[in-house]
């Protein structure tokens, strides 16, 4: 389609220029001017419009429908950048340098006012356009309207291009936008209505649901409300039977009270009389007791002096032997000696030795007369206190070893293993002996001289877990026992 300036109601009758032809005669001065500050027409481009005169230029421009208006200011928003600069209005300039997605959006003012105040600039823009609209712009600037384009599309072109009409396919195209927009609500409406009566259904049916609901709820109350009557009645036949067994219980209890007032005053009675005979009784044992202190007083006169003479003839005979007192036990001897003197067994020294490891014998033989026990440490502590250090070992065993001491009063010996004495003992307690063995001795060889050097007839208890101390020691007629029966006796301490 050639590009020709569509007809503009607003110009004056003489025909439009076509682009690219010669005027025909006459110079450039007889071309007629466009508005004050307008440039004269190039090759290539439509003639300026003359300036709008008669009833036509006082008819105001039509009100646009906001549809209309937003295409209108796109479609020469999206032509500014392509059009030469010195065509382009000055207030414009800026805004054809935005980016295509702000040139509409911040552009629309200034681009609204301009097409109204400067045909020139509208009807370049018109041009270009119309041919990028192809049959559609042809359709317009014929006055004419395809049924089947976009009333919208229509009227943003037949307002740029202003053919002979187009205030009529503008008010048509507002027509078409408001009965879209009336159409639109309208579906709206319906479509609110529908939902309205979607919701309503959806409120019925789950309103007969929950009625549903409310009747069975209600025969379930009513069936537990006759539950709690049959249950009231029966509660109140076992109310009426309870205070009925009630009244009974009183009366018998009232009878029991009078039984056991008068069983009171009969064991008031017996009390008395009972009273009265331990009375008796305390007499005739006090008589007895007389009697008894009197004999008791003649038999501890003859034990007195029997134990006089037993002691003056012991004075005699220690005196007639020369014997000096005794400050030191066999022990002590084995202490100061190392060298391990043999000594053949005495021949009842195998009746003492007792095959057996029962715990409770340690305290029967603790309970002997002038006993001693003999204690090998390590051998008890690793296995009783076996997450301490040694000297914690050491010293939880004196300590309990001091408790058994002072208990029995019996001799307590403990052998160490151990060239030298350790430091950090703590202090001895009274009645217990700690020994270590010596350079080239073990603590087993220390505990069979100890043993050893006990005499006949004095009972040895040795504590150790080993088979073979124990074996040794029972050879020499002292009483093995395991470690455990030292360790539960300490833990009953």
């Amino acid at each position: 389609m050639p590009l020709t300036e569509p007809h503009d109601d607003h110009l004056p009758e003489a025909g439009p220029v076509a682009a690219g032809r010669d005027t025909g005669g006459g110079d450039a001065d007889d071309l007629a001017t466009g508005p004050a500050g307008a440039e004269p027409p190039r090759p290539g481009e439509t003639e300026p419009a003359p300036p709008e005169t008669g009833p036509a230029a006082a008819e105001p421009e039509p009100t646009l429908p906001e549809p209309v208006r937003q295409r209108i200011v796109a479609l020469t928003a999206a032509v500014l950048p392509a059009m030469p600069t010195d065509e382009v209005p000055v207030p414009l300039r800026r805004v054809a340098k935005f980016a295509p997605n702000r040139r509409a959006r911040l552009g629309a003012p200034a681009i609204a006012a301009q097409l109204t105040a400067d045909p020139l600039f509208r009807q370049r823009v018109s041009a270009r356009v119309l041919t990028d609209a192809g049959d559609l712009g042809a359709a317009v600037v014929e006055g004419t309207a395809p049924a089947a384009a976009d009333p919208v599309e229509v009227a943003a072109l037949a307002y740029l291009a202003r053919p002979r009409g187009w205030r009529e396919l503008i008010e048509a195209s507002g027509a078409a936008v408001r009965a879209e927009a009336d159409s639109a609500v309208v579906a709206e409406l319906v479509r609110e209505a529908e939902q309205r009566a979607t919701r309503a259904e959806h409120d019925r049916a789950v309103a007969r649901v929950e009625a549903e609901k409310l009747r069975d709820e209600l025969a379930r109350v009513r069936e537990e409300l006759g539950q709690l009557r049959e249950e009231s009645r029966q509660l109140s036949r076992t109310l009426r039977e309870t205070q009925a067994r009630e009244r009974r219980a009183n009366e018998l209890l009232a009878t029991e009270r009078g039984r056991a007032t008068r069983a009171a005053a009969d064991a008031e009675a017996e009390l008395r009389r009972a009273r009265a005979r331990l009375a008796e009784a305390e007499s005739a044992a006090g008589a007895a007791r007389a009697t008894a202190k009197e004999a008791r007083s003649v038999d501890e006169a003859r034990l007195w002096l029997l134990l006089e003479t037993i002691g003056q003839a012991a004075v005699g005979l220690r005196r007639e032997l020369a014997l000096d007192p005794v400050e030191k036990l066999p022990a002590d001897f084995v202490a100061d000696a190392f060298a391990d003197q043999s000594a053949t067994t005495p021949a009842g020294a195998a009746a003492r030795a007792r095959d057996t490891d029962d715990p409770a014998r340690l305290d029967q033989l603790l309970a002997l007369p002038r006993a001693h026990l003999v204690v090998d440490g390590y051998n008890v502590t690793k296995r009783g206190f076996g997450e301490m250090s040694l000297e914690q070992q050491r010293k939880r065993l004196i300590t309990g070893l001091g408790g058994i001491a002072a208990q029995t009063g019996d001799e307590i010996t403990v052998v160490f293993d151990g060239a030298e004495r350790m430091h950090g003992l703590p202090p001895t307690p009274r009645g217990v002996r700690v020994l270590f063995s010596r350079k080239g001795e073990t603590a087993d060889e220390l505990i069979r001289r100890l043993v050893r050097a006990e005499p006949t007839g004095r009972p040895v208890v040795v504590i150790s877990s080993d088979r073979e101390v124990a074996d040794g020691v029972r050879r020499h007629g002292a009483y093995p026992l395991g470690a455990d029966s030292l360790l539960r006796r300490l833990a009953r301490s």
